[in-house]
């Protein structure tokens, strides 16, 4: 691929770099479709590319988005790539960007994890794998799509953590890479399942890890897998 692409919409051209996080990104958010974390054109996608935030358009299904239709935005919101209109909950993505050294964001409509977030505040410690998040998963309180507000809210519950909920809504995580923060948005999701699940069962109540249990495992995970 030449090292530069011309676009032919808003702002310069699209770098080499930013070409191959476009094609990444494209295939994440297919996957959340793919794997029923989404319907239709529910959710979204971000990955940060210097000072270039690419996000996925509004209101495109996944499957029609080429690399011609490189959209993104700088840290101030200001469109720089593409002329499609970037997603409607761009003041989440910025949010996150702004304020964290993520590399990611993944938002999605998760069926069980929304539901979750209608009945609790915090998902209870169903599974060790919260500590993969950071701690007990905050379910930050309803605002309206696409606004400061929830955005806000969403910062709160977030706070030492790399996941939450949103109440009504849906999940948000972050991470390092793509795979990093959509890998936590399935765990997320699991985890919500796995407490739906337990907590239906008539007369029984699930047993829940205590905080010193959950410290213990999120040590052994910080070890966790392969080191290079």
């Amino acid at each position: 691929m030449a090292e530069q692409k011309r676009d032919q919409g808003k702002g310069r051209g699209v770098r080499a770099e930013e070409a191959r996080a476009w094609e990444a990104l494209v295939a994440t958010a297919r996957r959340t479709a793919a794997e029923g974390l989404v319907v239709g054109t529910s959710g979204n996608v971000s990955v940060r590319v210097g000072d270039t935030v690419l996000v996925t358009p509004s209101g495109v299904p996944y499957d029609r988005l080429t690399p011609d239709d490189v959209t993104g935005v700088g840290l101030d919101g200001r469109q720089v790539l593409g002329t499609l209109v970037p997603t409607s909950e761009l003041p989440l993505h910025l949010a996150i960007h702004r304020t964290t050294d993520a590399g990611a964001v993944v938002h999605t409509h998760a069926v069980h994890a929304t539901a979750v977030s209608t009945l609790v505040t915090e998902l209870p410690l169903i599974h060790y794998m919260a500590g993969a998040l950071g701690g007990p998963v905050r379910v930050a309180p309803y605002a309206t799509y696409g606004t400061e507000e929830l955005a806000e809210n969403m910062l709160r519950a977030l706070d030492g953590r790399s996941g939450c909920l949103l109440q009504n809504h849906g999940t948000v995580t972050h991470g390092v890479t793509l795979d990093q923060a959509y890998d936590r948005t399935a765990q997320l999701e699991w985890m919500c399942r796995l407490w739906l699940t337990a907590s239906s069962v008539p007369g029984l109540a699930p047993s829940l890890l205590s905080p010193e249990q959950l410290a213990q495992a999120q040590e052994r995970l910080r070890g966790y897998g392969q080191r290079r």
